[in-house]
């Protein structure tokens, strides 16, 4: 045992010397590279001297990076998060003059601005120097990752041995785009979890040979147990090549190949009618999702518009689904909630909206994630870099479609790029840092949103060329975390699922040159602007950088709208339309609109950009109204679907389970639909939407390993957020975890 230790010991100092050596051979060269950037004196000094004060140099930076940088940033937890990610060039180029000061040998000098990229330059080559000698030792490989936990070990128990439940939500990718994804090979760690086409697989997963590492927990994480032909090691990532995967029988010509088992289950579900992010993630992580019509809503009892991504409104839903339920939520024992609107009830949040408001309150843990990530200055740095270089590609890619003319097409300049970057490389750093965090201390739950996906498809379409890159590098987070599960406390189940799918599409003022606003005035005998101003876009991300930032998100021109009461409030969720007019308390009928506005019903349901109405009648209770005069009683949808036949099964109980909402709009409007391409209308700037119904927007996924259960009996349909919540409850039961009792089915109440 003492011989082991002395053997680690010596492991870990070789490779800080190797690291120091490395580093202080990158700043010999960055000197004679950079005029500004000196180590010798103006008299000149011996190659010795220089190389005594580089070394020198060096290991001081070394040491300030380890020591005074996590307290900076601890620091610097009072300055909005997306500042702190600009800092960190400014902040390492300081600690590198700090360095050279302090030199005892020789006399280095170097400009602000060089001392800035000296200081990047070698904090990314130790970095990736450190990674490269560990790469085959585990124990420094589980040191890196205990970097990143938010929260010591010590502090906590021991966990329990029972396996538990990390659930990302790959935020707006639908099935359908998921399985294409896969078939391309754009997302390898995915396909290798599915095992697609004929189940053999040249490059797969597998677990180290017994003994090796912690390979026994392999399966926990969906990777496919199986040895490793005879003297044969997996790579570092768990993947064997070609070559391992075939053994030699004598006879070349007809090896043996192993053939890949699946370890996952894909399937469908199809959401409510509002198919967004804070329906779904309310229905999921809370169990329910009454009284959530759309993304924004107006509600007259309150006069305020309800926005799912505003704080203040995400807190209230989440109070509300509290309410309604009489439970804490999905993560109420022992779970972590990353980068979500709603907590879950978790105990531990990074990220999480609807508790950004509380900005002097101990309980107010949103941020640290932050801490998190950003205490080790070679993660600062690389996402430093990574940022942007993203915002790079955006400005390329966005001037590239200008320049092809490429339809349809919205608009993607002044912050665009920032706020996609801050979605793609910050948020899902930080998220990701954050679970592999919860994963090593051995959490029992955690439920994290990567919103990348759905930031990217908004502006430049679900299946665009951006969009795919998006989610290759989602599909390397999921192997990340596949990897940190084999150094975890605890087996661990990796769930992946999505909260909507999107469906392509120009913007309906694209198509008839005036928004939904302008038809509703025009409707009502108002007058209509001149030129259409564009509906603002409500993507997640712009939350989440508002929130790091620490602005409120006020949607200031919606609000302005509910000044004039006497005029109708018009909102839009992706493809799906709310009317309110707000000096009438209640919501109004079908005959109460067509007294005061006899032309606005005739002339929404008639344009050709509109799929159909639904509105409140004293005679019929609910009607749904289409073109050519089409007006059908919600009760009798079933059998006369009318304008909805063409929106597919499921369509006519959406429509029905949202007009039971208090809150539901006086005039609820979805876009025209074309099953044959699939393409709905955004009434926001978005060419990839989703909030209504019609195509991919309402087919999300559920991926899940195949030691759970199935989540529907006997292959039924996967319908609502509510009945995933159910699912995931189940799960967590079946892995013998302590649990707060599961709700029950009101459905299933009623049948017993």
């Amino acid at each position: 045992m003492r011989g082991v230790r002395w053997r680690r010991i010596a492991s870990q100092t070789g490779r800080s010397l190797t690291v120091w050596a490395v580093s202080t051979a990158t700043m010999l060269a960055l000197a004679a590279l950079l005029p500004d950037f000196q180590l010798q004196s103006p008299d000149g000094d011996s190659a010795t001297r220089i190389a005594v004060t580089a070394a020198c140099g060096a290991g001081a930076f070394a040491v300030l990076s380890a020591v005074v940088w996590p307290l900076l940033v601890r620091l610097l937890l009072l300055v909005p998060a997306l500042v702190l990610g600009l800092l960190v060039f400014f902040l390492n180029g300081s600690l590198l003059l700090l360095a050279l000061h302090i030199n005892p040998s020789g006399s280095p000098e170097a400009a602000p601005e060089t001392a800035v990229i000296v200081a990047a330059v070698m904090s990314a080559v130790a970095s990736a120097t450190g990674a490269a000698l560990a790469v085959r030792d585990d124990e420094a490989y589980r040191r890196r990752l205990h970097r990143l936990a938010t929260r010591s070990r010590h502090a906590h128990p021991p966990c329990p041995s029972a396996p538990g439940l990390v659930c990302v939500q790959l935020d707006g990718v639908g099935h359908d785009v998921l399985v294409e994804a896969v078939r391309k090979g754009l997302m390898p760690t995915v396909g290798r979890w599915l095992s697609t086409g004929d189940g053999i697989q040249p490059t797969a997963g597998a677990s180290r040979p017994a003994g090796h590492g912690t390979g026994d927990r392999m399966q926990s994480t969906g990777a496919t147990i199986r040895s490793a032909p005879h003297g044969t090691l997996p790579a570092r990532d768990g993947t064997l090549s070609a070559d391992d995967c075939i053994q030699q029988t004598g006879d070349t010509t007809h090896p043996t190949v192993h053939r890949i088992h699946p370890t996952h289950r894909l399937t469908p579900w199809r959401t409510d009618w509002s198919s967004q992010t804070g329906a779904s993630q309310l229905g999921i992580l809370h169990g329910t999702t009454f009284d959530v019509p759309a993304f924004r809503w107006y509600e007259k009892d309150r006069g305020e518009v309800m926005v799912c991504n505003r704080p203040t409104s995400a807190a209230e839903l989440q109070h509300r689904a509290i309410l309604h339920t009489g439970d804490g939520g999905l993560l109420t024992v022992d779970g972590a909630s990353r980068g979500n609107l709603f907590s879950g009830g978790a105990g531990e949040q990074a990220l999480v909206l609807s508790i950004a408001t509380r900005r002097r309150e101990r309980a107010n843990r949103s941020r640290a994630g932050y801490f998190a990530y950003f205490s080790d200055p070679a993660n600062a740095v690389r996402t430093a870099l990574s940022f942007t270089a993203e915002v790079a590609r955006e400005i390329g890619q966005s001037t590239r479609a200008r320049l092809r003319k490429q339809r349809p097409r919205v608009g993607r300049g002044g912050l665009y790029p920032l706020v996609r970057a801050f979605a793609t490389v910050v948020e899902r750093d930080v998220v990701v840092a954050a679970v592999m965090g919860d994963m090593l201390a051995g959490r029992t739950c955690v439920y994290a949103d990567l919103v990348a996906y759905d930031e990217v498809a908004h502006h430049s379409g679900p299946r665009s060329r951006d969009a795919e890159k998006v989610l290759q590098r989602l599909d390397r987070s999921l192997a990340l975390l596949e990897r940190v599960a084999e150094h975890a406390p605890r087996p661990y189940r990796i769930v992946v699922l999505s909260d909507h799918g999107q469906s392509p599409g120009e913007t309906f003022r694209s198509r008839y040159g005036l928004t939904l606003g302008d038809l509703v005035r025009a409707g009502c005998g108002l007058p209509v602007p001149r030129r259409a101003e564009r509906t603002r876009s409500g993507a997640e991300a712009r939350a989440a950088v508002r929130a790091a930032l620490r602005r409120p998100v006020e949607e200031r021109n919606e609000l302005r709208r509910t000044a004039p009461r006497s005029e109708p409030v018009v909102l839009a969720s992706g493809n799906l339309g709310l009317i309110s007019f707000p000096d009438v308390p209640h919501r109004m009928t079908e005959e109460e609109i067509d007294a005061r506005h006899p032309g606005l019903l005739t002339t929404l349901a008639n344009h050709p950009g509109i799929g159909f109405l639904l509105v409140r009648s004293e005679e019929h209770d609910g009607l749904v109204l289409g073109a050519h005069g089409a007006r059908i009683p919600l009760a009798a949808l079933d059998d006369e679907p009318g304008p909805l036949d063409r929106f597919g099964p499921g369509t006519a109980d959406a429509v029905r389970r949202t007009h039971s909402f208090p809150h539901t709009a006086d005039i609820m409007v979805n876009s025209a639909y074309d099953p044959a391409d699939g393409e709905v209308l955004a009434f926001e700037e978005q060419i990839g939407s989703h909030g209504g119904l019609g195509g991919a927007q309402s087919r999300p996924f559920l991926l899940f390993p195949r030691e759970l259960s199935a989540p529907a009996a006997d292959g039924g349909e996967l319908t609502g957020a509510e009945h995933i919540h159910r699912v995931l409850r189940r799960w967590l039961s079946e892995l013998d975890t302590p649990r707060v009792p599961l709700t029950p089915d009101p459905e299933e109440e009623q049948a017993a």
